[in-house]
Order: C-alpha cells, then structure tokens, then sequence
C-alpha cells in the first residue's frame, strides 16, 4: 500500500489513474485546504475593510494571499475527490489546464514579491517620491502585469506540449506539474529552450531584482538611525522569508525530473504536499504576525478584550 501512496499512471489514451490510501488523506488535505482558505480570507478582507490598509504595501500582499487561494483551489478539489474514489482519473486536458494553473500562479508569486520589493525600495529609499510614483494606476498596472505575463508565457508551453506524442504509461506524482515531461516519446528541444527562457523571465530575473532591491535598502538604512533600520527590518523582512521558503520549494520542483528515479516515493510526496500546502499557510502567518497594522487587526478581531 504504501508503494502506491503517491504513484499517478497517466495512460496512453489521455486519462489519469492514482492510487491513494483515502479517507484519511481527505479528512487532512480537506482540513489543510479549510486553513488556507480561511487564514488567507481573513486578511484579504481585513485589508478591504480597514481604510488604513489601503495602502500599496497591503494591496501587494492581499494580492500575494489572492494568488494563494486560487493556487490552492487550482489543486486541492481534484485530490479531495481522488482521495474518496476507488479510481481516479483525469483527462489529459485537464490535466495540463492544471499544469498551466499551477505554473502560472508559481510564477506570479515571484513577480508579485519583486513588485513588493520595488515598493519597499521607493517607500526607503525615495520616501519624498513614493506618492506620486506609487499611485492607485500604478499599482493596478503592477498587478495586473503580475499575472497576465506568466499567464501569456505558460499558455504558450501548454500549446507546445498538447499535441506532442506520448509514449510512457505512468507518471509518479499527485498532480500535473513539470514531471508531465517524462511522458513525451521526445523531449522536444524547442519546448526545453522556451522552458529555460520562461524560467529565467519569471523567477530568476525577479529573484535577482527582488535581490538588488534590498541591497540597497540595507545599503541606504545602514547609515541612518535605529528607527529608520528598524522599520525597514519590519516591513522588508517578512518579504524575504517568504521569498526564501518559496523559492527553496521551487527549486525542489524544477529538479524533480532529474532526480524522479532517484528520489524515494515518501520524499517526493512529503516535498509535493509541502509545495502545495506549506507556502500557501505560511503567508498569512508571517503577514499576519510580522506586519504590526494587520497583526493590530487580527488581535481586534479574535481578542476584542484585549485589545481595548
């Protein structure tokens, strides 16, 4: 049984199989996904509803706990019934519609953090400029670039591989993300490159942007006084948590096709669940207690007591 935990048999006629040991994983990923819907909920609306958190700094993040929900909407729901059936199938077009949600939400997470990034960047370092480069249209367009770039970039992928020729049986997974590859009868040199360029465009050049950034924040802060280091240690930080957890993930996720033989099945499914659950909560949990505005918000709300 345990052999089977976390094998998917993808067949040649365009349909899924997956053998899970049920009710017990459903009653869990069920659990996990309530969590993530609620705890990323909960903040989103604390930002639309308090009018001191209309600021781009919040928008940004609500944006980021946007893009978690609907990640995890984009994954959990097909495993929940997978998890309950004796037989679990999904058609190949379903399966890279997934593929092209999980991939663009993924890059759009990097992007979004880069846009953070340069926020806290004119915020610190160009504080007299913030308001007239920062503005409601501004932020919209950022947003907006965030995830309609991925989106053209991945929709593109998928075009490349639906019509290639599929000649393996099985694919070991709980999802459809990048091992989907080991199924083509052959890699396809144009469909690697545009791999290479898409990963380079949305998570490389972000990540070294969202480096650069802080750079100079800690560059410019380094000399000024302890409040000023302090309050850039306090918004700039819970940014870069993120970004090293996400990215620590993803990385396991663009290795994982040249390591699937090697890799044990317990690993590999301890790393996928991680990607698909650990992210998505630690999100409000760093915002929610690292931010003091929202962190003050949250305490209102479950400690209305306290906080009076």
């Amino acid at each position: 049984m345990d052999d089977e935990l976390n094998v998917t048999y993808i067949t040649l006629d365009g349909h899924v199989e997956v053998h899970i040991y049920g009710s017990l994983y459903f009653v869990i990923m069920f659990t996990a996904y309530i969590l993530i819907i609620c705890s990323n909920s909960t903040i989103i609306c604390l930002i639309c509803t308090h009018k001191n958190l209309h600021e781009p700094m919040y928008i940004f993040i609500a944006a980021l706990l946007v893009n978690s929900v609907v990640f995890s909407t984009a994954v959990y729901p097909k495993l929940l019934i997978d998890f309950l059936s004796d037989k679990q199938i999904i058609s190949y077009p379903a399966c890279l519609c997934q593929f092209f949600m999980y991939y663009t939400l993924a890059a759009s997470e990097f992007l979004l953090l880069a846009v953070m990034s340069y926020d806290r960047y004119v915020s610190i370092c160009k504080p007299l400029q913030y308001t007239t480069i920062m503005t409601t249209t501004t932020v919209s367009v950022l947003i907006a670039l965030a995830w309609l770039l991925p989106a053209c970039e991945i929709l593109v992928a998928v075009w490349l591989n639906a019509d290639k020729k599929r000649c393996h049986i099985n694919l070991k997974g709980i999802l459809c993300n990048n091992t989907m590859y080991s199924l083509l009868c052959v890699r396809s040199k144009v469909v690697t490159l545009y791999g290479v360029i898409t990963l380079i465009t949305t998570a490389l050049f972000p990540v070294l942007f969202i480096l650069f950034t802080y750079s100079r924040i800690l560059i410019i802060t380094y000399g000024s006084s302890r409040e000023v280091r302090r309050k850039a240690a306090q918004t700039c930080l819970p940014h870069l948590l993120v970004l090293i957890s996400y990215s620590s993930l993803c990385a396991y996720d663009i290795i994982i096709v040249r390591l699937e033989s090697n890799l044990p099945k317990t690993a590999r499914l301890i790393m996928t669940l991680q990607a698909i659950f650990y992210h998505p909560v630690f999100n409000p949990i760093i915002y929610g207690i690292k931010m003091t505005e929202i962190f003050k918000h949250l305490k209102r709300l479950f400690c209305p007591a306290k906080s009076i």
